[in-house]
């Protein structure tokens, strides 16, 4: 089991960025699965980006490919959304998730962090 708390949400202009953080605790961090997801008010949770337990793979939501940027640094036991070029419609409570290794992308993931707020101004 990972434990996961999200930081580095906020207000920002369109055009500007954010780099959100996720710190995990818990002995399969550097085993697991990596994602981010973000839900808009009066949407459904959809996914963002994900990235494989070394770092080899990543995946993106057609949404945001070219403008966020999925890393992680397992020494820290965190992992990052760099955010640049941010629109009106990337507002939602970001979320962070992991498991165990296995498919990089919207899947099904068993761990969650509570969510941090990000909201552009147009």
């Amino acid at each position: 089991q990972v434990q996961l708390v999200e930081s580095g949400g906020g207000l920002v202009q369109a055009g500007g960025s954010l780099r959100l953080s996720c710190a995990a605790s818990g002995r399969t961090f550097s085993s697991s699965t990596l994602a981010w997801f973000r839900q808009a008010l009066g949407k459904e949770r959809e996914f963002v980006a994900a990235i494989s337990w070394r770092s080899l793979s990543k995946n993106y939501a057609d949404s945001v490919k070219g403008r966020f940027t999925i890393s992680r640094d397992n020494a820290k036991n965190t992992v990052y959304l760099q955010m640049n070029s941010l629109k009106p419609e990337d507002t939602a409570v970001y979320y962070c998730a992991a498991k165990f290794r296995g498919r990089v992308g919207p899947d099904v993931y068993d761990d969650w962090g509570q969510g941090t707020q990000v909201t552009v101004s147009s």
